[in-house]
């Protein structure tokens, strides 16, 4: 059975009446009596690092989900890094919970696969989030395994193709495209997607792989972005494809002694410094990935599956932008940690 592909406002439905909403913390666990998952016990991925940018977000979902429902959450923080992150998820399934649930496609199909196979096989349910794992969700959606998040191709040629069309990018034009195209597995396809959609428009892409510390601490990018700025001074446009360093930008363009509106600036995911950055003019667009549902949703997940045998859910995200026009109805959501 194929993972049923639902648009996330759907599933509000699905979502008890919230009360408070979860902030930045460091419990290991979390959980809440006496509600229909309780007794269930899940490993949750975040992310990382803790605190960070986008994670942060995830967190609280995973955080407010496991008040609602009653189940008792683990939490493992991978500074998105890969070897941090399969060394954990192979820990989660050796403490044998009910469940593993957030962001675990983030190390690809072929290191996930085994590992998820054996969760499986151990009665471990696993819903993913972020990035998708294209040949190993197939064989265990009737299982329970669901994925929330974006299409990350898609999401990129969206963005491409969106700023393009507000930004009035120009044929011939040069855009700087700051991503992760040697990422594992289904993560790199964002960046592959916007940097297809603007040279299928005829834009010239100077293009940077994320370094780990820069992918770890975006403030770290500083010196990195004041290079390629100076070294390409004709550049009209920037792509930054990782919400940390979407929330640098205001930074990376003051380093690099550029005024706002003085480039086109696109990138991913709503928070605070975003929100300030969109109204000053240092960034101009962004795509909405609604993080926290990327939290909360997996963790229903496995509640459904775990409870009532559901299959797994497909959901999409990622379908809004935000810019100077709409950006004041989010600030005070990003401002909680919510979007």
């Amino acid at each position: 059975m194929k993972a049923r592909r639902i648009k996330a406002g759907v599933t509000a439905l699905a979502l008890a009446a919230s009360v408070g909403l979860a902030t930045v913390g460091t419990a290991a666990t979390s959980s809440a009596a006496g509600g229909w998952c309780s007794g269930v016990k899940i490993a949750a991925f975040p992310g990382g690092p803790q605190g960070g940018v986008f994670a942060v977000n995830v967190y609280n979902g995973q955080v407010q989900a496991a008040k609602d429902l009653g189940a008792t959450v683990k939490y493992y923080w991978s500074n998105w890094d890969p070897s941090v992150m399969t060394t954990q998820l192979k820990e989660a399934v050796a403490s044998k919970p009910n469940g593993i649930a957030g962001i675990v496609g983030l190390i690809g199909d072929a290191s996930a696969g085994p590992i998820i196979a054996d969760a499986f096989k151990k009665g471990i349910i696993v819903a993913n989030a972020n990035s998708g794992l294209p040949l190993v969700m197939p064989k265990y959606a009737a299982a329970g395994m669901g994925f929330v998040g974006a299409t990350n191709y898609k999401a990129g040629v969206d963005l491409a193709n969106e700023a393009i069309s507000r930004g009035k990018l120009a044929k011939g034009s040069k855009a700087f495209v700051w991503g992760l195209k040697g990422a594992a597995g289904d993560r790199a396809q964002r960046t592959i997607g916007i940097v297809d959609a603007l040279e299928k428009a005829g834009i010239t892409v100077v293009y940077q792989e994320i370094d780990q510390a820069t992918n770890t601490t975006p403030a770290s990018g500083v010196p990195t972005f004041v290079g390629v700025m100076q070294k390409n001074p004709e550049i009209k446009s920037v792509f930054l494809d990782h919400g940390g360093l979407t929330a640098s930008a205001e930074a990376y363009l003051k380093g690099a002694s550029i005024k706002p509106g003085g480039v086109y600036v696109a990138g991913f995911d709503m928070s605070p410094a975003v929100g300030t950055a969109i109204k000053s003019g240092y960034l101009s667009l962004v795509i909405d990935q609604q993080e926290w549902l990327q939290g909360y949703l997996p963790i229903l997940q496995v509640c459904l599956t775990k409870k009532f045998a559901f299959s797994g859910l497909d959901i999409n995200t990622a379908g809004g932008f935000i810019d100077k026009s709409n950006v004041d109805v989010i600030i005070p959501l990003a401002a909680k940690l919510i979007r």
